[in-house]
């Protein structure tokens, strides 16, 4: 399988009067994890499917290897819509095998490939039912299975976890992981910021029809600053009024918790707390990614973090 990037740039899309996209750009290499996060509303739909060629951009462009993704290329994308696009009265393995033949798959192949991911997905013994009989969550299984069988070297993904229960979010995670470790870029939506944390490798988040921030969790939440809640049993309030780069966010008695601007100095707070006698507390909380979230789609202005 050819190792590629995805790269978009530039994107702008309206509809009407409404701006669905301003200048949308990311990447996502080979073998990586990208969540793909914002609001409902925020651009993310609208960038998978000028991904998969459903859209046209205003302007930007969309790039896989270095070269604008084609219609053959674009046979070898596995694309998880966020809403249901299974055919209801089609039994699972049927439904499964026909994709894969549309994929370019011949029909031996296909239906080893199906077999494979209906066992993989725990569907084995749902392999005759209709898909409309199933769960919802049986029912998102086999969209999964839809969107790898035919082994993909792209993974677009919208809200694959969701409606999961957490064994079936395990499984998903499981698989996820194992396409990045065979090279595949997978970018993936969704609303759960937890589960965004501990599975990418790296993140995009979009508000606005913009991107207000793209790294790691590490580097975006370092970007963002850090708390400090320092216990001084004898300090006077306002003993860090003035400590650069610093900002008071609480003085609660003895208890003072601060907020550290970039690059602030941990160890000069602890010098400046020191003096004023002994200090009994001294805990440092870096943002986890729903803060981070919370704080950079409601900031005025928008301003963007790249890391």
């Amino acid at each position: 399988m050819p190792e590629h990037t995805l790269a978009i740039s530039g994107l702008h899309k309206r509809f009407g009067q409404v701006v669905a996209l301003r200048d949308v750009g990311f990447t996502v290499r080979p073998g990586e994890l990208f969540g793909f996060v914002g609001s409902n509303g925020a651009g993310k739909t609208t960038t998978m499917r000028i991904v998969l060629g459903v859209l046209n951009p205003d302007a930007g462009e969309v790039t896989f290897g270095g070269a604008p993704i084609t219609r053959q290329v674009r046979t070898r994308i596995g694309y998880m819509p966020e809403e249901r696009g299974l055919y209801p009265k089609m039994k699972v393995a049927d439904h499964l095998v026909y994709l894969a033949e549309l994929h370019g798959l011949s029909s031996v192949d296909a239906r080893a490939a199906t077999q494979r991911w209906l066992g993989r997905l725990g569907l084995d013994h749902r392999r005759g039912d209709e898909v409309q009989k199933l769960s919802l969550g049986n029912q998102q299984r086999v969209q999964l299975a839809a969107a790898l069988v035919h082994e993909p070297d792209l993974l677009v993904l919208d809200e694959p976890f969701s409606g999961l229960d957490p064994v079936a979010v395990d499984v998903m995670s499981d698989v996820l992981r194992e396409e990045a470790a065979r090279g595949v870029p997978v970018v993936f939506s969704s609303h759960q910021l937890d589960l965004v944390e501990r599975l990418c490798d790296r993140i995009g988040i979009i508000a606005g029809g913009h991107m207000v921030a793209v790294g790691s969790v590490e580097e975006l939440t370092a970007s963002a600053g850090a708390e400090l809640e320092v216990v001084a049993p004898q300090a006077e309030p306002g003993w860090a009024a003035n400590l650069p780069g610093v900002t008071v966010v609480a003085e609660e008695g003895p208890r003072t918790v601060l907020r550290l601007a970039p690059g602030a100095d941990d160890q000069a707070v602890l010098h400046a707390a020191l003096a004023t006698g002994p200090v009994t507390g001294f805990t440092r909380h870096r943002p986890s990614l729903v803060e981070l979230f919370r704080a950079v789609v409601t900031e005025d202005g928008g301003g963007s973090r790249h890391a």
